[in-house]
């Protein structure tokens, strides 16, 4: 399968741990995803906010460098790079459209929030063929965050109050999915520099509900999140007088575990919360 695949500025750096683990899963998968030549940065966080032009302009110009290939699908693994490119078109082939310099052709590749794409049944099969190791014990909670489901106009996405792509990919693999209220409750996002006040409030309260419904780790598809509930724990619940310990993990990287790749140890190094001690104990990794 190949299919076009935009991976954002963060899967550079910061994000690295999610891009060496959906490279990984992919190559067991069969899977090839082609980077969109020459790709740019889409406007998250700021243009969108800033300056309305540039944000639908920036997206647009990778949409049209989509279009150029000979796939069909495009897969985004960051839902606020998604958010952006499915704005782009909902705007752009839209009766605004006029406005801007960018137009787009007809034949714009679908766009699939990473998350959703895994959780196809087609693909859910094709995993499950692969599992060596169920996640058997392992009891989680799906945080989606903001941006992948919502506004609803924009994202398509029909149940954005209560999304299930990751509770289908990780109740494939196998682990136990809890409930809870908080599945899109936000995280602050990149509040967590300038007002760290809000987001650490943002932040324990997810963790508060997590201890609360009994999860011992919190799954997630978009680096942000990861990042804000996996670097800042300590100071979280040091602020919140609350005591937890959660790992953060990508879906990608519960597939690699699953499927028994040894270089899911080197994806989870990367991580700040220690994410290694659950695994062993529930006999998931040695």
């Amino acid at each position: 399968m190949k299919l076009s695949y935009y991976p954002g500025c963060a899967l550079g750096g910061t994000a690295r741990d999610y891009a060496e683990s959906i490279a990984g899963i992919c190559r067991i998968l069969d899977i090839h995803l082609e980077e969109i030549p020459d790709w740019n940065c889409c406007g998250a966080t700021a243009a969108h906010s800033t300056h309305l032009q540039a944000s639908i302009e920036l997206a647009g110009r990778n949409l049209q460098l989509a279009a150029n290939m000979p796939y069909s699908d495009m897969v985004i693994p960051c839902p606020m790079c998604f958010n952006r490119l499915k704005t782009a078109v909902h705007t752009l082939q839209g009766n605004q459209g006029d406005r801007f310099q960018v137009s787009l052709p007809d034949d714009v590749p679908k766009i699939w929030d990473l998350a959703e794409f895994f959780a196809q049944e087609a693909m859910l099969r094709a995993v499950a063929d692969c599992v060596k190791n169920p996640l058997k014990g392992l009891k989680v909670v799906c945080y989606y965050g903001c941006m992948a489901n919502r506004p609803p106009e924009i994202t398509e996405a029909s149940d954005f109050e209560n999304p299930q792509a990751l509770d289908r990919i990780v109740a494939n693999l196998g682990g136990t999915v809890l409930d809870w209220p908080f599945k899109t409750d936000c995280c602050g996002a990149s509040q967590i520099l300038s007002r760290q006040d809000i987001a650490f409030q943002l932040v324990g309260k997810l963790f508060k509900m997590a201890v609360q419904v009994g999860a011992q780790a919190v799954v997630v598809s978009c680096q942000m999140c990861q990042a804000n509930l996996d670097i800042f724990q300590k100071q979280v619940a040091a602020q919140t007088e609350a005591q937890f310990r959660f790992p953060i993990y990508y879906f990608s990287e519960l597939i690699g575990v699953a499927m028994g790749l040894d270089e899911a140890r080197t994806w989870l190094s990367r991580h700040i919360t220690e994410p290694f001690a659950l695994l062993k104990e529930l006999k998931l990794l040695e």
